[in-house]
């Protein structure tokens, strides 16, 4: 199953949905009660394929959100893989293709990252500011929670049910893109297999980007939050070690 979080996607959404379809996969659309017909195309596609689905909600409640929802169904529904990916063009089907390939050629694999900046990984059509920013955050992230994937905040990923069964998705509580690097985090915090394939990240044709300032804000603040946590458990443990260590040493 493919889950495609959408919100004003109309023009992107109607040439993304055939293309998947061609992969034999079902879609579930999961909508932020768009206003320019995303939901109408959706349900269009969804009257000729029992393979799509619509997930219609109330508001716009964030990436996140629509992804634990998501994910949250197709547990429920047993689907043993299930890919994630932007509705808005950016993330190519020729590179699922290659991702998914990866994938079952390495079954132990828990993760596959659709990856912007691992070897072999580049975008198109970006400003060097938006790629600095983007740089900048997994390079910031990658150091401060000691993360060794090169692309936290990518959101072309392929995950086996197993691994999502054992995250507590209810406590990932990232909305923006930091929902992504909290999402890397809880993967690696599961002891999960991770691994990036290189694709090639086509800024959007239509539409209008979601990035924000509130977006950034949330990211800096949690990564810089976690990654204090972290800090000050890896010292709790290091004077705890001393103390046993005086103790046994006194014995």
């Amino acid at each position: 199953m493919v889950v495609i979080p959408t919100f004003n996607e109309a023009a992107n959404i109607a040439r993304l949905i055939p293309q998947l379809l061609e992969l034999n996969f079902d879609l579930l659309v999961v909508d932020d009660s768009s206003t320019d017909g995303t939901p109408e195309i959706v349900s269009a596609f969804a009257k000729q394929s029992e393979r799509v689905h619509l997930l219609s909600r109330p508001g716009k409640m964030g990436l996140g959100s629509a992804y634990r929802e998501g994910f949250a169904r197709l547990l429920k529904d047993e689907y043993q893989v299930i890919i994630q990916m932007d509705a808005d063009g950016s993330h190519r089907v020729a590179d699922l293709r290659r991702m998914l390939e990866f994938q079952q050629d390495h079954p132990a694999c828990d993760v596959v990252i659709g990856s912007r900046w691992t070897a072999g990984g580049a975008v198109e059509n970006w400003p060097k500011k938006r790629e600095l920013l983007s740089r900048t955050a997994n390079l910031y992230s990658r150091k401060l929670l000691g993360l060794k994937v090169k692309d936290n905040t990518a959101g072309f990923r392929i995950y086996r049910s197993e691994l999502l069964k054992k995250i507590k998705l209810s406590e990932v509580t990232s909305e923006g893109y930091a929902f992504q690097i909290e999402m890397t985090r809880s993967a690696t915090m599961a002891g999960a297999n991770i691994a990036e394939v290189p694709i090639l990240f086509v800024e959007r044709e239509f539409g209008t980007s979601k990035m924000s300032g509130k977006i950034i804000r949330e990211a800096l603040i949690k990564v810089t939050k976690w990654g204090l946590l972290q800090i000050i458990g890896r010292q709790l443990l290091m004077k705890r070690s001393e103390t046993l260590l005086i103790m046994l040493t006194k014995k």
